[in-house]
């Protein structure tokens, strides 16, 4: 039994044989498997070996015609090592020898000859090395890819182990029978901790090495209240485990009984609390676990679930869907938020080298307006279908909002001209995320109709902290002086100018922090739909006044340690239960 501690993410508890997903950008650890499926390794090896060969073949013949027959024979080394019988011939007697996978036998074998090669006094040799590198991660990427299909076509329940997760990954995850995840990299706010929060699965990230530790296959334990993975459990530690999920699921069907009563304080104040989604279809969900509406559409899954972007009909459909299935209720859709740790595969042509500060968000779409039209287009004829509001992230200078603004009503009149319906006097607001727009939040506020606080990068770039780096995990958080301060700053701005204010981050789905916010003026917040019975029942063990002393007090430390415990302390007065639930033992 080996136990690993990171950062949990998402609560609850998985027991469940573990799927192990590599990445071909580190190294591959050392996993053995059974003599009978010998066979299968070989197979896999030739298989790659083909599939590499066929793809540098048709390199070759390309660059031969569009730059001439000299710059092609740069490909003659790469062919040559696949033609060579020797490299063949050791990774699969490597396979034979010691029982691994085709994976790791190449990888093996390849980084031994990288090796080799560095160590040769001939500069030549030398030089090829990174045509070895460059050899091994394509004929990694077919063997790996394997084992990715797998993973997103699960045939029974499963944990899911990996170094990291992209976007387009964890959106196209087998969501029937994925349990739990967990994963080298990331911080409480990654794409894949909000993921995983939003399908309902326990998950713990920034374990730092669970990826070459685990096998596939291996029972694993993942306990996302704790941030804990425990690999080959014996027996005593499963059956205390199992005793601990029947506790957590008794407290779960506590909250059942508060889904339909509305979020009402014992004084009387209405808190209106919405989900936030990646997803038409988990609007129902959301729903279903009491919210009032959603307060954020992430709209940028839909790029990130294929690999070829959806043109202006495929995104018109999702957001009608959307607002079909919202009835009534508020629909909130947040313009793409691509770039950074979320970009479609076919668009990563240059990794940048600071990719959080870089050309992302509306940005991004300022810089692609065609793009960015496209995907305005199919928001605002789904305008026409049920209350829609629009919401740019992301904004940190005036011109970004007033071009964006400018942009919109292009689009306007586009589809006036056109005679397409739309709802002419659509809702427009932004996100307030990074320090520049909460310090100038009272001139924002008089140019749009409502403000969404998105914590999770407002954090980040308050503290400079990246918030999907484990290493650095201790430093996020949403205690900081600072951040309150700006927070604050931004709902009285909203007041004074009575616009609609909300707090969409991942902070308004964490029961320490809800009585804070109440606290401060806030009045809607935005969460992931499996929170929202809690924190309703939470609302309705409070009274505003409370909160209101509660942020007083807690504005008067200076340390986010100070105020994290004392709001903690606070909280677990008022609902007990939701700590006792989660105590192992």
């Amino acid at each position: 039994m080996e136990i690993k501690k990171g950062i949990p993410v998402s609560p609850g508890v998985a027991i469940c044989p573990a799927v192990v997903m590599d990445a071909e950008t580190v190294r591959v650890p050392r996993r053995t498997v059974a003599h009978a499926d010998l066979p299968q390794q070989h197979d896999r090896l030739e298989d790659a070996f083909h599939r590499a060969r066929g793809e540098i073949e048709q390199l070759r013949d390309q660059v031969s015609v569009d730059l001439g027959p000299e710059p092609a024979k740069i490909f003659g080394f790469h062919l040559g090592m696949l033609a060579d019988q020797s490299l063949s011939s050791q990774v699969h007697s490597l396979i034979d020898h010691e029982a691994v996978t085709a994976e790791f036998a190449l990888s093996t074998v390849m980084r031994n000859i990288a090796k080799t090669f560095l160590q040769q006094p001939n500069a030549l040799f030398r030089e090829r090395v990174a045509d070895v590198w460059d050899l091994e991660r394509r004929m990694l990427k077919h063997l790996l890819a394997e084992v990715r299909h797998e993973a997103e076509h699960l045939i029974q329940d499963a944990v899911l182990i990996a170094h990291d997760l992209t976007p387009s990954q964890t959106a196209s995850l087998d969501k029937k029978h994925v349990r739990g995840l967990a994963t080298d990299l990331g911080g409480r706010t990654s794409h894949t901790a909000i993921v995983a929060r939003a399908l309902g699965i326990p998950a713990v990230v920034g374990l730092e090495d669970a990826s070459g530790s685990v096998s596939a296959g291996d029972t694993v334990i993942i306990d996302g209240n704790r941030g804990v993975l425990i690999i080959d459990p014996d027996q005593q530690q499963i059956e205390e485990y199992r005793r601990y999920v029947e506790r957590f699921r008794q407290f779960e069907l506590t909250l059942s009984s508060v889904i339909g009563l509305p979020a009402v304080t014992r004084d009387n104040q209405d808190i209106k609390l919405l989900g936030n989604i990646e997803f038409p279809d988990e609007i129902t969900t959301a729903f279903d676990k009491g919210a009032a509406g959603i307060g954020l559409y992430r709209t940028e899954f839909l790029f990130l679930s294929e690999e070829i972007e959806p043109n202006e009909q495929q995104q018109y459909q999702a957001f009608k869907h959307a607002v079909e299935l919202a009835e009534d209720r508020p629909l909130t859709i947040r313009t793409l938020d691509l770039g950074a740790d979320k970009w479609t595969q076919t668009r990563i042509e240059e990794p940048e080298r600071n990719p959080f500060l870089g050309c992302r968000s509306i940005r991004l779409c300022l810089q692609d307006l065609t793009m960015f039209k496209t995907h305005l287009r199919a928001i605002l004829r789904a305008s026409a279908h049920g209350k829609i509001k629009v919401m740019f992230p992301l904004i940190t200078t005036m011109m970004e909002l007033r071009q964006a603004r400018m942009i919109l009503n292009d689009v306007m009149e586009d589809l006036d001209e056109q005679g397409v319906p739309f709802d002419r006097s659509i809702p427009v607001g932004i996100m307030v995320e990074v320090p520049s727009s909460a310090l100038m939040a009272k001139v924002y506020a008089r140019e749009v109709d409502f403000f969404s606080i998105g914590t999770n990068d407002l954090i980040q770039y308050t503290l400079a902290v990246d918030r999907a780096n484990e290493r650095v995990a201790s430093l996020y958080s949403p205690a900081h002086p600072a951040v309150l301060t700006l927070i604050k700053d931004v709902i009285r701005a909203a007041k004074r100018r009575n616009i609609d204010i909300t707090c969409c981050g991942e902070m308004a789905g964490e029961i320490e922090y809800v009585p804070l916010l109440i606290g401060m003026g806030l009045r809607e917040l935005s969460m992931t739909p499996q929170a929202i019975p809690e924190v309703k029942r939470l609302v309705r063990s409070l009274s505003v006044k409370q909160c209101e002393k509660i942020a007083r007090r807690a504005a008067s430390y200076d340390s986010e340690r100070q105020v994290h415990n004392y709001l903690r302390s606070e909280v677990q007065k008022m609902l007990p239960e939701a700590f006792d639930g989660r105590t192992i033992g």
